[in-house]
């Protein structure tokens, strides 16, 4: 009788490829779960509602997911797939509070 071997559930590994999974550089943190591989990311996504997974963002993250498996690619590019389905919606604004302004500063030798 063949068994597969068991996931380690605590792994740490230094590489992307831990037991013969790929997993993602950096977890992906979702509330409260965290998504350390390929296969954890697949799975999110299948038992996501059927109105949320059929939207376009996470079919887009599904399709990136099946790539880099199945191409040997690399994990950053599931990531960032399905970081912008889960950011999907979300507007980044312009604080214009945060811009530093650049008059009153000393100017270069080369400027004078």
């Amino acid at each position: 009788m063949r068994r597969t071997p068991a996931r380690h559930v605590n792994c740490h590994c230094d590489s992307t490829r831990c037991h013969g999974i790929k997993s993602f550089f950096d977890p992906i943190v979702i509330d409260g779960k965290t998504l350390r591989t390929l296969r954890d990311a697949a799975r999110y996504i299948t038992k996501l509602p059927k109105a949320e997974h059929d939207a376009d963002e996470w079919q887009a993250a599904m399709q990136a997911l099946l790539l880099v498996a199945e191409h040997d690619g690399p994990p950053m590019f599931a990531r960032i797939g399905v970081m912008g389905a889960l950011n999907r919606g979300h507007v980044r604004e312009f604080d214009i509070s945060r811009k530093d302004h650049h008059w009153g500063q000393r100017k270069l030798a080369r400027e004078r």
